[in-house]
């Protein structure tokens, strides 16, 4: 039977993010706070302002007021229930490769948690583009937002990669949003070793930040394999969907060396490009 297991706590911020600063030394700035709008946007406005130091910077939050899902949903929580926080990358890049970003970003998330979990960590996967799932229940939402940098074309972009992991209440929320949603919970439940915080948190931005160096060295088809690894879409019937309405189904069939995704339909695979389409399984 499964064993229970103790949800996560979350340290007071100055205590988590002094145990991040010792674990993550390629960052350059690491703050935690009680709350905040939206670790996101915080970043990103810090980027535009053209603030001083050298990058990679992390932000997390106890509390996120205001936060963003993709396509601008709203998306909020509780204290102590979710593991928020957010990391900003310098990268250049051509701009018609920013997109590929937002898969990669969910690969790596997908990977860094398959790591902490251990035991049964296959039941940990990727749902296109982003979304990290616990069998077919979201237990991640990972959001992806680019910036150019103050000085011109030669000074790049500023890519923020921003995450929030549902410690615990899922059945709650389940209940709430109509859909399945999972939490670390449940992912633990079989496992001998007791994830903490900083533990979730450093394995997403190392991986980020190693992700976003190779996405520069070698493009996105370097991923196309470690996509199909972490794939929870591959084979299945879905619908692809833009505002409610649906632009065509077909079977996925992972992605190409644009990180874009591949759906099968009678006229051949088509690409998707990632943007406000969001995907769903047929029934």
């Amino acid at each position: 039977m499964p064993v229970q297991v103790r949800p996560i706590d979350l340290p007071a911020p100055e205590t988590l993010a002094r145990t991040l600063g010792t674990r993550l030394p390629a960052f350059q700035d690491i703050a935690w706070t009680e709350s905040t709008g939206s670790t996101n946007a915080d970043l990103l406005a810090r980027a535009r302002s053209g603030a001083s130091g050298g990058k990679p910077w992390l932000l997390g939050t106890h509390l996120q007021e205001t936060g963003r899902g993709r396509a601008g949903r709203p998306w909020q929580n509780r204290a102590g229930s979710t593991l928020m926080f957010s990391c900003a990358f310098d990268v250049h890049l051509p701009a018609a490769q920013l997109p590929a970003l937002s898969p990669l970003a969910g690969v790596a998330a997908c990977e860094a948690l398959r790591g902490v979990a251990g035991f049964d960590a296959g039941g940990l996967c990727m749902k296109w583009p982003n979304d990290v799932q616990w069998h077919d229940a979201k237990l991640a939402g990972v959001l992806v937002e680019t910036t150019r940098n103050p000085g011109g074309r030669e000074a790049g972009y500023t890519v923020v990669i921003g995450m929030g992991v549902n410690l615990i209440g899922a059945a709650d929320l389940s209940l709430a949003l109509g859909r399945e949603v999972a939490d670390w919970t449940q992912v633990q439940a079989n496992s001998a070793h007791a994830a903490t915080a900083a533990d979730l948190v450093c394995a997403s931005a190392t991986a980020w930040h190693e992700a976003v160096q190779a996405l520069e060295r070698d493009g996105f088809g370097a991923f196309q394999q470690r996509f199909d690894r972490v794939d929870a879409l591959a084979g299945r019937k879905v619908n692809v969907l833009d505002k409610g309405a649906i632009l065509l189904s077909g079977t996925a069939c992972g992605v190409d060396a644009q990180g874009r995704l591949l759906v099968q339909t009678p006229e051949g695979a088509t690409p998707i490009l990632v943007g406000e389409i969001s995907i769903r399984r047929q029934a």
